[in-house]
């Protein structure tokens, strides 16, 4: 090869080379720019074809390829028939069919029973006309549909839809949302307006008149029979010894005796009420039970709340709890009556819920100065349980049990010392608060 030959093939060559680069170079970035737009196609039909969408789709891809490839008429005009009626599905999905859509719940709390509504306000401020548009509403576990109707521009619409309040409980509602979807069911587009509400559904009360007088007589504190040199509730004199506070002698009994005399008092402490519901599930024989006891609790609660008492209310703790915090109870927020029943929605009977002494046992250490303590249970807990527990606080502290039987007879007895009512209606329990307290 002439040294002329070698500087042509040279070029030529490096051309060649030069042109496969730019070709892969291109493909690589052809190759990336149709990924994104894939991915971007994906996620934009992500939740818009349907299962019998993609089924179509599918179907429509083999077609075309089956009768090109084999040259089959057939199979093309099947394959070409699907993606037309694919293109007519996706028409049925343009437009947002509404300007605003709002959701409203005007009343966020209801006792059981009591009627609740939601209130859905949809308005189209814009120049075209709308209507016909389907929306939906998760209620719970429902979902409650509906259909807008024509507005023009300016006009606005008012829906109230029933949210049910047959159990105690938290209630979800919405979010409001309308749904385009064409009538085969290949595509469907849900555009959401609106979030989450929640509606707290309380368990029933009845007001205690008597939880005030009898149980805790003084509104700042109970004299007890422990023995100080300084508070407010006298109990005697006796000779003065040296570190006493000199404020406190009796000087016309010191000018009496020729002896320096001061004043022993009797210490006071803040009255501090305690309600523990026992929440283990074999203290119930069913739900009814442990709904007239949460029913019970509340009541107790709410009325010390209102009449500004120290109140705690506590739940049995879980052993996983235990074991990962080191207590057997929960205490439920007593800052306001709203808070406390907004907690209780969500009480339920736990599996793993210790046994009720090692509740009270749990609570007597981590509650100090509890003065009087309501147990709240079920028919099924025996009495000897309920014994165990009042045994866990320490002397001092009066326990009440309340033991709750649906339809059953109203009783109160004293067992060892303790204190056991038994309800068959929440009506009862003033009644029986009110006998036991006019006694005391």
């Amino acid at each position: 090869m002439t040294l002329a030959q070698t500087r042509t093939t040279i070029p030529e060559e490096a051309k060649r080379e030069g042109l496969l680069a730019v070709i892969i170079a291109r493909a690589v970035r052809w190759a990336a720019v149709t990924a994104r737009v894939v991915v971007r196609w994906s996620r934009a039909v992500q939740g818009v074809v349907t299962p019998l969408g993609w089924s179509v789709v599918g179907g429509a891809v083999v077609a075309l390829v089956v009768g090109y490839a084999l040259g089959w008429v057939e199979f093309i005009a099947i394959g070409w028939g699907l993606v037309v009626l694919v293109a007519a599905a996706s028409v049925w999905l343009v437009g947002r069919g509404a300007s605003t859509i709002e959701l409203v719940l005007p009343t966020p709390r209801v006792v059981v029973g009591e009627e609740a509504e939601a209130r859905l306000i949809a308005a189209n401020p814009g120049r075209q006309r709308f209507g016909g548009v389907q929306l939906e509403v998760p209620v719970g576990q429902q979902v409650v549909e509906r259909v807008l109707p024509g507005l023009p521009r300016g006009g606005a619409v008012d829906e109230q839809f029933r949210i049910p309040t047959e159990r105690r409980g938290i209630v979800r509602v919405g979010p409001a949302r309308t749904v385009r979807a064409d009538p085969i069911g290949l595509m469907r587009r849900e555009i959401v307006w609106s979030q989450v509400v929640e509606l707290h559904v309380h368990p029933r009360t009845v007001a205690i008149e008597a939880l005030s007088t009898g149980f805790i007589r003084d509104l700042e504190g109970s004299p007890t029979r422990d023995l100080t040199a300084s508070d407010i509730a006298f109990h005697a004199l006796r000779e003065y010894v040296p570190g006493d506070d000199r404020r406190f002698i009796h000087w016309k009994s010191s000018a009496k005796t020729g002896t320096f005399m001061v004043r022993q008092f009797e210490e006071t402490r803040r009255s501090r009420l305690m309600v523990l519901l026992d929440i283990e599930p074999g203290a119930y024989t069913d739900d009814d039970e442990f709904e007239l006891a949460v029913s019970t609790a509340a009541s107790v609660g709410a009325r010390a709340i209102r009449d500004a008492r120290t109140v705690s209310f506590v739940v049995s703790g879980s052993s996983a709890a235990r074991a990962s915090r080191g207590g057997a109870m929960r205490e439920l927020p007593t800052v306001s009556r709203d808070r406390l029943l907004d907690a209780l929605c969500i009480v339920e009977r736990e599996d793993e819920a210790l046994m009720l002494p090692e509740v009270a046992r749990s609570a007597a250490e981590g509650l100090p100065g509890v003065s009087l303590a309501f147990l709240v249970t079920g028919t099924a807990r025996g009495i000897a349980p309920l014994r165990a527990a009042a045994s866990r606080f320490p002397a001092g502290i009066d326990a009440i049990a309340v033991r709750c039987s649906p339809e059953g007879e109203a009783s109160t007895r004293t067992i060892a010392g303790l204190t056991v009512f038994g309800i068959g209606y929440l009506e009862d329990l003033g009644a029986l608060f009110a006998r036991s307290a006019s006694v005391a």
